[in-house]
């Protein structure tokens, strides 16, 4: 997690659950300095902040909407106060898939699907950049899906603003590259966290899911994070503008059966 030139220094969106509270822990063991954002659920957020630093990093919390360019600014004024520069960015808040057919959508729920997924990410992306020196380089993973580039049935909200999002990342990365400032996205398929709650506390529904993953099990939310911790790494040097599908084979069933 070493820098040529400054600790290194993280803020994760949506760090009070899920893959975000799983990346925030795991950096924490790289001894990183950890700004756990949350929407609404102080508590949670504050909890991961303890496990970040009693695994060895330090952590501090903030409210944010990413979807809000105040809030945002914001957000990433409070960690420059606490740590300094921020040189890792991990943007995982967001929302899932309505399960509601284009027809029948409201175009407020399509609006909300992009912000929050979309433009949240463009926000912090940018802020992000800005708040680096010329001299300065950094890492970014943008949370993403199997369903930026796998569409499903009642979730155009959601594959749209993942799609948008995979097509973000690489102008980004583009952008970037000279500065060598990397720009990734992971692309997970099913995972046991709070998004897929039905999938955690339903164990019938759970297992005919699963069975359609050749891994034959769905991933956990740490699987994810380690994945993140390497993109964020010197060891990930090489890499920008990649989507990393970490989904036990899920996405490459897509065209079996017919």
């Amino acid at each position: 997690m070493s820098d040529d030139t400054a600790k290194p220094v993280a803020i994760v969106t949506g760090g009070e659950s899920g893959i975000g509270a799983a990346c925030a822990r795991r950096l924490g063991q790289e001894g990183a300095c950890v700004v756990v954002t949350y929407y609404d659920d102080h508590d949670a957020a504050e909890g991961v902040a303890k496990e970040v630093r009693q695994a060895g990093g330090e952590a501090i919390v903030h409210q944010t909407d990413v979807a809000d360019e105040p809030s945002v600014e914001s957000l990433f004024e409070a960690a420059e106060k606490a740590f300094g520069t921020v040189n890792r960015l991990v943007n995982s808040a967001g929302l899932n898939m309505s399960g509601v057919r284009v027809k029948d959508m409201e175009l407020h729920q399509l609006r909300k699907l992009l912000s929050a997924d979309l433009v949240g990410c463009f926000l912090t992306c940018r802020r992000f950049v800005r708040g680096l020196a010329e001299s300065q380089t950094g890492r970014i993973v943008n949370i993403s899906s199997i369903h930026e580039f796998a569409p499903r049935q009642g979730g155009a909200d959601y594959t749209s603003a993942k799609g948008g999002l995979r097509q973000f990342t690489r102008t980004l990365a583009l952008e970037l590259a000279p500065r060598n400032i990397a720009v990734n996205d992971v692309a997970p398929g099913m995972i046991l966290t709070p998004m897929n709650a039905k999938a955690e506390h339903d164990a019938a529904y759970r297992e005919k899911a699963e069975a359609h993953i050749p891994w034959g099990r769905a991933g956990q939310p740490e699987e994810v994070a380690e994945l993140v911790a390497f993109l964020l790494s010197e060891k990930a040097g090489y890499i920008t503008g990649a989507s990393m599908v970490i989904d036990g084979g899920l996405s490459l069933v897509d065209a079996q059966g017919a």
